[in-house]
């Protein structure tokens, strides 16, 4: 009956209680709804990056990225590294046993006491378990395992985050690549023509039906598209070198899809509710798990300032003779505790405290600027989905007109109503328009998928 009565004390003494603050998430200022106008449904995000990327050829470039993409692989490796960690810090609130075993032969000198009454060498063997536990009184070992699975959550939300970006770029490079694709082939078919045209213009020259001015003039206009066509050529193979480095390889040519007009675009755009993006965003989950580990640290240096208690205990069998190491009267045993409390340290252990409070702090206020962040991303990629939207629009507008011009320009010249300066303004507003065009759809693909990553979307395991 006495040891129950004492059996309370003990579960106390052993449980202890746990300085510092427990991690609350802090309460942010979150906007109702998006200024930008949204379309109403089930946030775009939930869309899986195989189904919003139809370009077959984009999906096995993304795949490729996602198997050996060298910074997602660092990234998969540290949270290895914290998971590890989080293994040892947890592993400290248990019990540790271990083995030891010994064995020596020792001649002493015969000037001493020992040597004087040892015939001979002494022997020396020793078989034992030896047991080490900290009481966690106050919490420190606790809170270093709770800051120590912090630090994994973010890791793991690092990693997500490394691998949405990834999924962006992968896709925004390619789309780069097909754009450049498109001015390259412009450009091309705007040398032809304008060879053809310089070949016509250099037969009226030397009848003398044309000046020598539209003989220079169409020279230049050629040499304008040849530049370009060497632009176009040089940025294509920098572009693809960019593209291998994201899938981990060393530069090389990449196979080509879907050129940018069949690139397939969601005609509605749901961007959810401003609060989703706490639960979402991989870099706001990160910084949260980074506050809560930072918090947790506070107790850590909390209990420092108290005093610790360990306990420690060894049993075996110990023997000059290893044939009689396990008789019955060779086995001992031994227990104690040790108790160690800070005195006297010239403040240092609240310097402590203090010293992780402020870093908690500066933790509270990444994490408000994160969230700040991912709202001001969303916004961006709202606004510029729909301008760039309505200014594509516009681009095939222009297009279409200039080629009409252009045609009527041409038609113009060689009926002697107009000069070739007019046939010249409209080919090169042709030419501008073709490449403006080419680059607003490829930013306005983009711009969805800087949505699709502002929004927290972009992965999930093709198997699950």
């Amino acid at each position: 009956m006495r040891a129950r009565a004492y059996l309370p004390f003990v579960v106390a003494a052993l449980g202890g209680c746990t300085l510092g603050p427990d991690y609350e998430r802090p309460e942010l200022e979150t906007p109702p709804v998006y200024i930008q106008p949204v379309e109403q449904g089930e946030s775009f995000a939930n869309t899986l990056w195989w189904d919003l990327f139809q370009d077959e050829q984009l999906q096995d470039l993304i795949r490729v990225a996602l198997e050996e993409n060298q910074d997602l692989g660092i990234a998969i490796a540290r949270i290895e590294e914290f998971r590890a960690i989080l293994g040892v810090t947890r592993a400290d609130q248990f019990p540790t046993v271990d083995i030891n075993a010994s064995g020596g032969r020792t001649d002493p000198s015969q000037n001493t006491i020992q040597g004087s009454i040892s015939d001979g060498f002494n022997d020396s063997y020793r078989l034992s378990g030896d047991v080490f536990f900290e009481l966690d009184l106050f919490g420190r070992l606790r809170r270093s395992t709770e800051a120590a699975r912090g630090e994994l959550l973010a890791a793991e939300e690092s990693r997500r985050s490394i691998t949405i970006s990834l999924i962006a770029n992968v896709a925004s490079t390619y789309m780069l690549l097909r754009d450049l694709d498109a001015q390259l082939e412009i450009a091309r078919r705007t040398e032809i023509t304008r060879t053809d045209s310089l070949g016509i213009i250099e037969a009226r020259f030397e009848k003398g039906t044309v000046p020598r001015v539209d003989v220079n003039q169409a020279e230049i206009e050629l040499a304008v598209a040849s530049a370009a066509i060497a632009a176009a050529e040089r940025q294509v193979a920098q572009t693809e070198h960019a593209l291998s480095l994201l899938l981990g390889r060393n530069p090389g040519p990449i196979v080509r899809g879907l050129p940018l007009e069949q690139q397939a675009v969601p005609p509605d755009i749901p961007a959810g509710l401003p609060s989703e993006l706490l639960q979402r965003r991989p870099d706001v989950l990160a910084s949260e798990a980074t506050l809560a580990a930072q918090t947790a640290r506070i107790g850590v240096a909390e209990a420092l300032r108290w005093p610790s208690i360990s306990l420690t205990g060894s049993l075996g069998f110990e023997s000059q003779e290893l044939s009689t190491l396990t008789d019955s009267g060779s086995d001992f045993w031994s227990f104690g505790g040790n108790i160690f409390a800070p005195l006297i340290n010239s403040g240092a252990g609240r310097a402590r405290v203090d010293a992780e409070i402020a870093r908690t702090e500066q933790a509270l206020l990444t994490y408000e600027q994160t969230v700040q962040r991912a709202f001001a991303e969303v916004e961006d990629a709202l606004v510029a989905v729909r301008t760039y939207r309505k200014e594509h629009e516009a681009r095939v507008r222009q297009v279409t007109a200039a080629r009409s011009a252009a045609f009527l320009s041409r038609a113009r010249y060689d009926g002697g109503v107009t000069s070739y300066l007019e046939v010249l303004d409209s080919e090169r507003s042709l030419f501008s328009a073709e490449l403006a065009e080419s680059q607003t759809l490829r930013l306005y693909i983009n711009s969805v998928i800087e949505l699709y990553k502002a929004l927290g979307g972009g992965w999930v395991p093709e198997e699950s």
